[in-house]
């Protein structure tokens, strides 16, 4: 059996022909060994080899959970498991994070059946330490590297893409503020959701943002993030915000190509675009246009009004510091934490300014309110909404990560799917909807993947 580059329907098959979940960690744990250069494994589940006998067993007695049944799977190292893992974030002060109790969207992963492998590196603190800090870089886990070749590996959730896109791992959680997700996948050629915020649990996931932080599948194909999206979606008492997946159901639609369909594409986020890249993108909206899509290109009139990270300020402090409050650590708080970098100045290798910056904020005060109103306001019904509903539109089109911010801060849903290479590495194409809208985006991306599957395997 030929285990590379496995999606969740082929490992099933060979289940069914006699491979083992164990065989499959041993798989994996061998190119972790192999690829330890690519720095992209914080550190290792030492019972995944025990926990994938179990299921074995399970299996062989004909209990089989879900499609997810002795997979083995990585997460991001800011997300909580109630194991002999810590949960770091990468981050020095945190050394030593042994947390009880598995977050939810682990429960969920462990309750189907998957076996969590490993916790992925990251850009540290899911880059909200320093604006000099460079995407990928953890003090914990050293620099990720791109399996592609000498290329941005995107952040913050870098180590879960390139463990996919290495083959590390059969996937990967990561999460997303604001481009998280999108920009590492895209980078690494994965295919990466940022579901509606709310429909995937937050608790036990270190937070920056109470309005913008989700977590989300990173794989490689769309199938295997629809799959793993369905076991993640679920509501949790502990976060409100998830009350919204209560009877939230996503079904993968077969869409043989997009006649009939208008897409929009918004010619604010082409600027940063280098010339091949802008090139790649443009031979993805020609490929949209050759099975009868409509590309019809707009300009958001209130960007200005929500480009900047005022409520991550806010937030952030807010958030870490009821995220510190019962762990058995000596930071409790972001001021500590701050503390010791000034003493520990190997933890602080690029700076640590918007960390001091948000240590200075409170949520009663007036920039933080309007800050988040208009987010909430320019980003929706005079954002997104407004476009959509002016040019009719089905979704919206944008070039890898560059639009993951008016989608973040709207709470909606994107997904990005690999559309070529450059020289530049790695190009993804994404496509964004209205919140609960993750069927449509995902089948559209699927559209696309099977019409031209363009993703190719790195040689490492």
């Amino acid at each position: 059996m030929d285990l590379r580059n496995l999606t969740i329907k082929k490992a099933n098959e060979y289940f069914e022909k006699g491979l083992t979940s164990v065989e499959l960690v041993e798989y994996y744990l061998e190119r972790i060994a192999k690829y330890e250069n690519l720095n992209a494994i914080l550190e290792l589940n030492p019972d995944a080899l025990f926990i994938a006998h179990q299921l074995d067993i399970e299996r062989k007695n004909g209990h089989i959970r879900s499609k997810l049944h002795g997979i083995p799977i990585i997460i991001k190292g800011n997300i909580d498991t109630g194991d002999k893992m810590q949960t770091t974030a990468g981050v020095k002060a945190l050394e030593g994070n042994y947390v009880e109790e598995d977050a939810f969207s682990v429960k969920k992963l462990r309750e189907a059946g998957a076996i969590i492998l490993a916790k992925a590196n990251l850009t540290e603190f899911a880059n909200f330490v320093s604006f000099n800090m460079p995407n990928g870089y953890s003090t914990l886990g050293d620099q990720t590297k791109n399996p592609y070749g000498d290329f941005d590996t995107g952040g913050s959730s870098s180590g879960s893409a390139v463990a996919v896109a290495a083959d590390l791992c059969l996937a990967a959680i990561g999460t997303e503020t604001s481009g998280s997700i999108l920009s590492p996948s895209s980078s690494n050629s994965c295919v990466g959701l940022k579901p509606t915020t709310g429909t995937i649990s937050r608790s036990g996931i270190i937070p920056i943002s109470y309005t913008q932080d989700t977590a989300g599948p990173i794989a490689r194909n769309v199938e295997d993030v629809y799959e793993i999206y369905n076991i993640l979606i679920g509501y949790d008492e502990k976060d409100p915000a998830s009350y919204i997946a209560k009877d939230y159901n996503v079904k993968l639609e077969k869409l043989n190509d997009f006649n009939g369909l208008k897409f929009g594409v918004s010619k604010n986020h082409l600027k940063w675009l280098s010339e091949d890249q802008k090139d790649t993108f443009y031979k993805s909206l020609d490929r949209i246009r050759k099975f009868d899509g409509e590309i019809i290109e707009f300009e958001f009139d209130h960007l200005d009004k929500i480009n900047n990270i005022n409520v991550l300020y806010y937030e952030f402090k807010h958030g870490i510091n009821n995220y510190l409050k019962d762990k058995n650590l000596k930071v409790k708080t972001l001021n500590d934490i701050i503390k010791f970098n000034i003493h520990n100045r190997e933890a602080i290798k690029y700076g640590q300014n918007i960390l001091i910056k948000s240590d200075g904020t409170n949520l009663k005060d007036k920039e933080y309110i309007e800050s988040l109103i208009n987010d909430r306001k320019y980003s929706r019904k005079f954002g997104i909404d407004k476009v959509m509903e002016e040019y009719d539109l089905f979704a919206l089109i944008f070039p890898a990560n560059y639009g993951a911010g008016i989608s973040a801060k709207a709470g909606y849903p994107s997904v990005t799917v690999p559309a070529g290479y450059t020289k530049d590495g790695p190009f993804g194409i994404t496509f964004t909807a209205k919140a609960l809208e993750e069927g449509k985006i995902l089948s559209l991306a699927k559209c696309f993947e099977e019409k031209y599957p363009i993703r190719e395997i790195p040689e490492i």
